[in-house]
């Protein structure tokens, strides 16, 4: 089902997919002459917080999480890229280190292209320098989207726009298109509340109809009811 009119999918999404989209043809193959494939399992390190960077990721297959840790080792989820995302290119263009971490929440399948290809073809291509423009400002409006929730939403509210931006990410998956293969740590990073809140607002979602579980898959059964708790619906639907 569409979340078109039920919920803002677009202000949860960085829209990193759009970038490499429809590039004029010989800056794709510039893009693609020395790039790599390689198979990633759930739980590898693309990369990792402070490294330097070498090029950046495509991801054809899979979900991975970016996220940072604190001092105590907990992680905090920051975004969610799904198939073909890119993820990698912030710390080549603002020649730095790595910001944060990266890691395939399920077996991947990532291309990589080295640093020096993605910069020849951008300081060349004035039409990926604009899509990497415009997808950075629309990354910058989904943080703050991101920052404003976790001030002044509820945990409840957190963890049903959590669970409808994740359905979006696995629905391109050769899958079930309503069914998120996620653990319950991720997913409480995610939501950035307690693991042990998560499972009782599950619990009460699953009692409302609105999902169920088997093992740490969650299969999304009303996706409008968890639009309503969300309090994004634009439309007054009732609770059951």
């Amino acid at each position: 089902m569409s979340l078109a009119g039920i919920f803002p999918i677009d202000q949860w999404n960085f829209k990193s997919q759009s970038i490499l989209k429809s590039i004029p043809s010989e800056d794709h193959d510039r893009l693609c002459v020395n790039m790599t494939v390689e198979s990633y399992n759930k739980g590898d390190v693309i990369f990792k917080e402070g490294a330097v960077p070498s090029g950046i990721y495509y991801i054809q297959k899979g979900i991975v999480k970016k996220y940072k840790v604190d001092r105590d080792g907990r992680e905090q989820i920051i975004y969610v890229a799904g198939s073909t995302e890119l993820i990698g290119y912030h710390a080549i263009l603002a020649e730095d280190r790595y910001p944060d971490s990266a890691t395939a929440i399920e077996d991947c399948i990532i291309a990589f292209i080295p640093k020096e290809d993605f910069l020849e073809v951008l300081h060349n291509s004035v039409i990926l320098s604009q899509r990497l423009l415009k997808n950075m400002s629309h990354e910058y409006a989904v943080l703050t989207n991101n920052i404003a929730v976790f001030t002044q939403r509820t945990a409840r509210e957190r963890v049903a726009i959590t669970l409808i931006v994740l359905r979006e990410k696995y629905k391109n998956e050769e899958a079930n298109e309503d069914t998120i293969n996620i653990s319950r740590s991720d997913l409480s990073n995610m939501a950035g509340i307690a693991k042990e809140n998560l499972v009782r607002i599950l619990k009460e979602f699953k009692t409302l109809g609105i999902l169920y579980t088997e093992g740490r898959k969650i299969t999304i059964t009303d996706i409008r009811m968890l639009a309503e708790i969300s309090s994004y619906s634009n439309k007054s639907l009732k609770l059951r």
